[in-house]
């Protein structure tokens, strides 16, 4: 019978604040791979902690960070959207992720040198302005994100792993990152699902595509695989 990951609530200082996040992570001393788990405009909610336990389940310690933690709900979302998009590669959202992954690439059990991310919606256009910024990350796995202002950013991305609907404002976004990052030249793999629309990937959501989300999470496994757990350094 396989153990089931082992799960807590842990905070972390960023901009003289307290952010806290989810973390779950396999049985054993490591030194395992580490991910950072962006949540959508919803916040940190059973969906993504969901998401950290099933990267936890196949090897990785999961960091599900929490972006709106510290203070009023609605005022940290406003503060966080806010300046998200503006200045995409430094920001307040930006710079809580940075803190997030110092965190955890600093646990005993997390090998430094084996990071990436995952983003959803709000958290997918995090996750592709922080990688344009944060060389510490080996991968990225952004779903139905928003691309960076300026766009040309993209240029400093690590590998991605991208996952889009056929039917929403986030298409586009997609379409127009896989032709950029053929022509730098960067590792990835974006696909597009025809019939799928926003949040395919969130079982909780009236919009969950069971197809989509499983050959998405089958995308990103492979990739990640490849990118993050295959970087070790012996």
């Amino acid at each position: 019978m396989a153990i089931a990951p082992a799960t807590e609530t842990v905070t972390f200082a960023s901009d003289g604040t307290q952010l806290g996040g989810y973390l779950a992570r396999p049985d054993g001393a490591g030194p395992f791979p580490g991910v950072v788990v962006i949540h959508e405009i919803f916040g940190l909610n059973d969906d993504i902690r969901s998401v950290a336990r099933r990267f936890a389940d196949v090897g990785y310690v999961a960091l599900a960070v929490d972006l709106f933690a510290g203070g009023n709900r609605a005022v940290c979302m406003a503060r966080v959207v806010g300046g998200g998009f503006v200045n995409p590669l430094e920001n307040r959202g930006v710079r809580g992720l940075k803190a997030a992954l110092t965190a955890l690439a600093g646990r005993p059990e997390v090998d430094e040198t084996r990071l990436g991310a995952i983003g959803f919606c709000l958290g997918g256009g995090f996750a592709i302005a922080w990688a344009c910024a944060d060389d510490r990350l080996k991968a990225i796995a952004p779903y139905y994100g928003t691309n960076p202002r300026p766009f040309d950013a993209v240029a400093r991305l690590c590998p991605v792993v991208g996952s889009y609907p056929g039917k929403d404002f986030t298409t586009r976004a997609g379409k127009k990152l896989d032709i950029a990052l053929d022509g730098y030249d960067i590792p990835h793999d974006i696909k597009v699902y025809p019939e799928a629309r926003h949040s395919f990937f969130n079982s909780q959501s009236s919009r969950y595509d069971a197809a989509a989300a499983e050959d998405s999470w089958t995308r990103v496994r492979a990739f990640f695989d490849e990118r993050v757990r295959g970087q070790r350094r012996f």
